[in-house]
């Protein structure tokens, strides 16, 4: 191809090219980006060949004004037009954004956190924004150890945690840290509030959706319980629900993680053993901790009580 400076005023010359149709060739011929384009393919492109591309060069500039004043009408919002070499015709890509490329991202891992009724904060936590302390250091430390080893082998299997401790010290903030760091790294997570968790098992009996809940639960690849131990228990909900998700677990080997604010050695005898009509069943009670303690090992956090502060 000639020299491009000459071809394009010879292309704005054209008498065929008249009115308004060559206002608007002579605005994309003169775009900095267009004339290095057609510089750049100066060899590979005909007069006749950038005649026929004139559309696409005109959707380009076009969408680059639109993509520079972030104009939500423009053809692929957050992807940024650019000119592409196509069978000797000039053609548009568009190509994502940093920053859309981010926002994937970050809604991806958002989508391999699956909660239950639980608060915004926890949903949102990281372990860059937890305060580390030393009361909180052993179990942030367990916490890191425990994605680290299940990042390096996710088919072995690996004791999650029981959080255990007294109310506002921040354990679910700590399921909700280790949840999004596994998302990071691609694992998919269940975190429930357990009470309500119950409560929803309850109801799902009547809409019939209690399997499938319950399935859930059983095979995600890494279940969180949180608050375990702060309603009164059912019999049903203690054997069928939470007993049937534990043993399901523990055969399969998948990772379970508990928070609650009583201690691992009292769960049986305060929580576990007594249900909702104050009848006593210690063998299902006894039966119910191995798995606990099969799925989990306690890390004990102090701290003052992080909800009360202003």
């Amino acid at each position: 191809m000639e020299n491009v400076g000459k071809t394009l005023r010879h292309l704005m010359d054209q008498r065929h090219v008249a009115g308004v149709y060559q206002q608007l060739m002579e605005d994309v011929l003169q775009d900095n980006e267009v004339q290095a384009f057609l510089q750049e393919h100066a060899d590979e492109l005909s007069e006749e060949e950038v005649m026929k591309s004139y559309a696409k060069l005109y959707e380009f500039v076009q969408e680059k004004k639109k993509y520079l004043t972030q104009d939500t009408t423009m053809i692929a919002p957050g992807y940024k037009p650019q000119l592409v070499l196509n069978h000797h015709f000039v053609d548009v890509s568009y190509v994502p954004t940093a920053e859309l490329l981010a926002q994937q991202e970050k809604q991806a891992i958002m989508r391999r956190v699956s909660t239950f009724e639980m608060p915004k904060d926890v949903k949102n936590a990281a372990f860059d924004q937890l305060e580390l302390t030393p009361e909180r250091a052993p179990a942030i430390d367990q916490a890191l150890a425990f994605v680290e080893a299940y990042q390096e082998n996710p088919r072995d299997f690996h004791k999650g945690l029981y959080l255990s401790g007294s109310f506002g010290v921040g354990k679910s903030y700590l399921l909700g840290a280790i949840a999004h760091e596994l998302a990071v790294r691609g694992h998919e997570t269940l975190v429930v509030h357990f009470p309500a968790f119950a409560g929803e098992m309850k109801r799902g009996i009547g809409r019939g959706t209690l399997d499938e809940q319950l399935q859930q639960a059983k095979k995600v690849p890494i279940l969180m319980l949180d608050d375990l131990g702060a309603d009164t228990l059912s019999s049903w909900i203690r054997d069928e629900v939470l007993g049937v998700i534990l043993q399901y677990r523990m055969q399969e080997q998948l990772p379970v993680f508990i928070s609650s604010n009583i201690a691992m050695k009292d769960l049986e005898r305060v929580y576990l053993t007594t249900n909702n009509k104050g009848e006593e069943e210690p063998l299902k009670a006894k039966r119910l901790m191995e798995r606990v303690r099969y799925l989990t090992k306690e890390v004990h956090i102090e701290g003052r009580n992080r909800r009360n502060m202003n």
